[in-house]
């Protein structure tokens, strides 16, 4: 068993400083908690109340009679550490700490921080956080949702990383607004015990997860985190959004989780020595994973280009060199098949230049032709407007093409 289990495959849970008080964060996890119909059981965890939200709720968690996976601790700081002590004695091993008010706060957080990490270690507990916000596995086995983002989890493919709490919870909105689902998210906030490694190393042998998502803002083991990427990455993609760029940003990360980010030039370099695709947007980072999360993996790195207009074609092929790709070489049999139906004006070497007059068959025909050949590995298909065809008939094209084809990605340029 993996030592993050105990946190993402609970059987059981304890939330500690689970609250009736409406607008509270002791409120808001237990309730995504019953929303979402975590499959485990639920123990609030409450000296004041001996109910909340229609279950028992016990003074500490020593008082639960039955066995607990995991804590959820959302108390005030200067309590954090007798909590921790009792789920020790407990045999509590999995904890989520969403409480604030460590090493992000100065040098008496950083105390208290370090006190927590040593207590960890000592008890030789796993955790998440401290100052984040929740952890969410869309697994229908455990349906676990103890974060208090704003949306409920949509299940998907994507296990996502974020050191930042709000930002992640904006991400999961949008990724629900594109129809993206993730399989597991992980806040790690101050990345105390629990970071980007961890997770990586995690879901590197789970099979809901077939993409990686982080939002960065430093890398605490840089050595750690090459090995584990590096062997990951030839299995699924890592996309990363790394802030912390400029010195200002830098020094804006240091407030914000209490981290010192790196010079931005060797985290860069890290990044791509490791094969992760960093992005530098969070535009970018849904599109990616977008493509990852409707392409298969490609065979090989040789792209094919279809197009109704020769500048974007000239410019996508400036990209596909650039990042390290080739263009495919078509074959004079493609390329004698091409010549059958497109108009002279027309280029069939690759890219492929159906002109502005391509009509939706066009299109359609182009797409399959290039996509037997047996030297495309993958295909990009642009779309400029032109002469009344509309952009949804070619969407709808490509997408019957790609169901019938489902071994070579094709990627829509619109």
């Amino acid at each position: 068993m993996s030592y993050l289990d105990k946190i993402m495959c609970p059987r059981s849970l304890a939330v500690i400083g689970a609250s009736n008080k409406e607008h509270t964060i002791g409120s808001d996890i237990m309730k995504r908690l019953v929303e979402y119909g975590f499959t485990g059981k639920i123990f609030p965890i409450n000296p004041k109340d001996s109910e909340i939200q229609g279950m028992t709720a016990y003074p500490s968690v020593l008082e639960v009679p039955e066995e607990i996976d995991m804590a959820v601790i959302v108390i005030n700081a200067k309590y954090v550490l007798s909590a921790i002590d009792q789920c020790h004695q407990k045999g509590i091993k999995g904890i989520v700490v969403i409480s604030a008010g460590f090493k992000e706060t100065g040098a008496a957080g950083a105390e208290l921080e370090a006190e927590l990490v040593a207590k960890i270690r000592e008890y030789d507990m796993t955790c998440v956080g401290p100052n984040c916000l929740g952890v969410v596995n869309t697994d229908p086995k455990f349906r676990l949702d103890a974060c208090f983002a704003e949306s409920l989890p949509v299940r998907g493919d994507i296990g996502f990383v974020s050191q930042s709490g709000a930002l992640g919870g904006g991400i999961l909105n949008i990724l629900q607004d594109l129809n993206l689902g993730f399989a597991q998210f992980i806040s790690i906030g101050n990345q105390a015990d629990v970071n980007a490694d961890s997770a990586i190393e995690y879901w590197e042998n789970v099979d809901d997860v077939k993409q990686i998502l982080l939002y960065m803002e430093s890398i605490a083991d840089p050595k750690r985190f090459r090995t584990l990427a590096s062997r990951t990455t030839k299995k699924k993609p890592i996309i990363a959004l790394k802030a912390g760029r400029s010195a200002a940003g830098a020094s804006a990360a240091s407030s914000h989780t209490g981290s010192l980010a790196g010079a931005d030039k060797a985290a860069d370099a890290l990044l791509k020595q490791s094969g992760v695709i960093r992005e530098f947007s969070l535009q970018d980072l849904f599109n990616t994973a977008k493509v990852f999360s409707h392409c298969p993996i490609p065979n090989g790195n040789r792209v094919a280009i279809v197009t109704n207009s020769g500048g974007p074609g000239i410019m996508a092929t400036d990209a596909v060199c650039e990042h390290g790709m080739e263009m495919a070489q078509l074959s004079d049999q493609t390329k004698e098949a091409l010549r059958s139906f497109l108009p002279a004006a027309a280029s069939v070497k690759n890219p492929v230049d159906m002109i502005a007059s391509a009509p939706l068959e066009h299109y359609k025909k182009t797409l399959e032709t290039v996509l037997a050949d047996d030297g495309v590995d993958m295909v990009a298909v642009i779309y400029l407007p032109f002469l009344g065809l509309k952009d949804i008939d070619v969407a709808k094209a490509v997408m019957e093409i790609r169901t019938a084809h489902p071994d070579k990605p094709i990627v829509g340029v619109f």
